[in-house]
């Protein structure tokens, strides 16, 4: 028959089937897990969920965590659960796995969870200080002039020249 196997979840497509790999759910992502890995998955959603109110989403191969925009997700792998939290700094433990830059004031906080044991401070600290991260107003352009971000105040204008 023909067919074709999709890119990306290596699964089989018939013909003129309907296929849309990227529609995923959260227990499609985390039933295959050891029991061990279950109870961590479980804890990490129950401590995001006691910090207020957010979505929470499968996309492709994570679970995602967002108010506006994504704080943290979690990457469901064999062994570990991977968990990226999105916070303004580097943050440094033997949690961390390693720490990669996203913007100018965003750093993607990369950690390997194994146990349920594991979330607990400074895991859950990590988490709502992402979660309240997105609270704080954006960096001004300029903060001179707070009011116009965009406008420079007059004190740093060039002076006019005198003819």
């Amino acid at each position: 028959m023909a067919g074709r196997e999709c890119y990306h979840c290596k699964q089989w497509i018939e013909e003129g089937e309907a296929h849309d790999c990227w529609t995923t759910t959260e227990r499609a992502l985390t039933e295959d897990l050891s029991e061990e890995l279950q109870e961590a998955w479980q804890r990490i959603r129950e401590a995001a969920v006691e910090i207020g109110e957010q979505r929470i989403y499968a996309s492709g191969s994570c679970i995602m965590f967002a108010r506006d925009v994504c704080y943290f997700f979690v990457r469901p792998k064999k062994s570990y659960l991977e968990v990226a939290v999105f916070l303004a700094r580097a943050v440094k433990g033997p949690q961390v796995r390693r720490v990669e830059p996203k913007t100018k004031i965003k750093f993607a906080n990369i950690l390997q969870i194994r146990h349920r044991d594991e979330v607990e401070p400074p895991i859950t600290d990590w988490l709502r200080e992402a979660y309240e991260f997105l609270d704080k107003p954006k960096n001004l352009k300029n903060p001179k002039n707070p009011k116009n971000p965009t406008k420079t105040p007059p004190s740093s204008r060039s002076r006019r020249r005198v003819s």
